[in-house]
């Protein structure tokens, strides 16, 4: 049974009651007439740019001087590169382009970073909005809406209409990332070209097989049929740049049964009884190529899941590498040692050597 409201000094009663099996009331909502009430926004105070025209021209020079300074920022990191090299290694020199380079780019970023937050506090429209939310998909009105908001947005913020500031925004954005651009040519050998070194690594006629990372010579006895053996070149410790010469000449060792083995006529001397030898540097990106599968034949590459049948040359079955692992031809020395008879005959790495040919 429901009640009428009963209005009262105390408050409202809404008579929202039912009654049991012995007519006491079950419920009874009490609305309070002193609850919190929507206090609505403050007077909207205009800034002193939007009183004083001056001022909104002030603040447009700071905002593009600014994007301007970033844009020097970006030069002058470029050209601390550039004349203050650090090949010597003198740690004076090195600790003086990194203090110049550093100065550079950090200018460039907070010019960036600065003019963008004073051109959204003092030029861009000040004014409450409500951002109605609705469920998609949106209606052909709706995006029409969306493109006239886009068209008030633009001319709110002045994008269109304040040219410099528009114009210096831009030629920072492009400036910003060249000092990065730069600074990457001083990851590449300074003397020599690039191309060559990548070319070509440690190993040569006569060079032992050893495991990795023990450097321990590898016996073609060691090997039994199913065994994988991570391997790198037994005089790897000589070399000036060990990661470097490590990185290109990473090997795996494995031995299959003769039987199994689809050879090319004139790839056939390159194994030995069955043991046969393969880059670790995946032919996608360059990740270590270092899982294999015994039953399969198969060697996978964990980052993006190519996968090489070792049982014919390592051609690729699945995934996004294009060509197949490079092989090194071996054989054994006098005392059973398994030897590299020469270098790889194809650049080990990435398929973009397959651009160079």
């Amino acid at each position: 049974m429901a009640e009428e409201a009963k209005n009262g000094s105390e408050g409202t009663v809404v008579a929202a009651q039912r009654q049991g099996g012995d007519g006491a009331a079950l419920s009874t909502a009490v609305v309070s007439p002193d609850a919190v009430q929507n206090p609505g926004l403050p007077p909207h105070r205009k800034r002193v740019g939007d009183l004083d025209p001056k001022k909104a021209k002030r603040n447009e020079r700071i905002v593009f001087t600014l994007f301007y300074l970033s844009i020097a920022g970006s030069i002058g990191a470029v050209l601390a590169y550039m004349f203050f090299p650090i090949e010597t290694g003198d740690p004076t020199a090195i600790r003086t382009s990194t203090v110049f380079i550093g100065a550079g780019m950090t200018l460039s970023l907070l010019g960036i970073g600065i003019a963008a937050v004073h051109w959204g506090k003092a030029l861009m429209a000040d004014h409450e909005s409500i951002d109605e939310r609705h469920p998609t998909p949106s209606s052909p009105e709706v995006r029409k809406d969306a493109v006239e908001i886009f068209e008030i947005a633009d001319e709110e913020s002045g994008f269109s209409r304040r040219s410099l500031v528009r114009n210096s925004l831009i030629g920072a954005l492009i400036a910003f990332p060249i000092p990065g651009v730069v600074l990457l040519r001083g990851l590449a050998p300074q003397d020599i070209d690039p191309v060559q070194v990548f070319k070509h690594t440690m190993w040569d006629t006569g060079i032992r097989l050893a495991r990795d990372p023990s450097g321990i010579p590898i016996k073609a006895s060691d090997v039994t049929i199913g065994s994988a053996f991570h391997v790198i070149p037994e005089n790897l410790h000589e070399a000036e740049h060990h990661l470097d010469e490590k990185a290109k000449a990473i090997v795996l060792l494995m031995r299959l049964n003769p039987e199994e083995l689809n050879e090319d006529e004139e790839r056939k001397s390159w194994s030995y009884n069955g043991i046969v030898a393969y880059s670790k540097v995946c032919t996608h990106v360059g990740c270590p190529v270092a899982l294999y599968e015994q039953h399969t034949h198969h060697l996978l590459c964990p980052c993006h899941q190519s996968q090489f049948d070792v049982s014919e040359h390592a051609k690729v079955v699945f995934g996004p590498a294009k060509r197949p692992l490079p092989q090194l031809p071996i054989t054994v020395d006098d005392e059973g040692y398994l030897v590299a008879q020469s270098d790889f005959h194809e650049p080990v790495g990435p398929s973009f050597w397959e651009r160079l040919k």
